[in-house]
């Protein structure tokens, strides 16, 4: 599997560097993705603008990733999606439930919403404190 994996401040993107995203491909995807929850950096934006078809299997699998990650507290974003590729995951009714964006800048910004997002949710001050006039 040809991957590059650069990372930035708050997320990790990793661009496939392949046309075709096989069900071996999404497992290998798996491995890299699961290790980087280990990480301090978490978050991962997936950029697919090299792919071209999509197997149903590695759709499924990056369905269920995705969700992994959420329930861990961390980000996970697609983005690059060429249009058969999008077509393929509106076929097959995985589109509507991932995190996808055009471009990997709003990837990025979308991982910095959820980063705020969760440390907000985090923090012990559920509430604005009282003001005084």
């Amino acid at each position: 599997m040809k991957v590059k994996i650069d990372t930035k401040e708050k997320f990790h993107v990793i661009t496939l560097i392949e046309p075709i995203f096989a069900a071996n491909l999404a497992a290998d995807l798996t491995h890299i993705a699961t290790n980087i929850l280990q990480e301090k950096i978490r978050n991962v934006v997936l950029n697919l603008k090299d792919v071209t078809s999509i197997e149903d299997e590695a759709a499924e699998q990056i369905s269920k990733l995705q969700q992994m990650f959420y329930e861990r507290n961390a980000s996970f974003v697609i983005c690059g999606l060429q249009e058969p590729v999008e077509q393929r995951l509106d076929e097959i009714e995985l589109l509507e439930v991932m995190n996808v964006t055009p471009s990997e800048s709003e990837a990025g910004d979308i991982v910095q919403m959820e980063e705020i997002e969760r440390e907000l949710m985090d923090s012990d001050e559920g509430e604005f404190p009282n003001q005084e006039n």
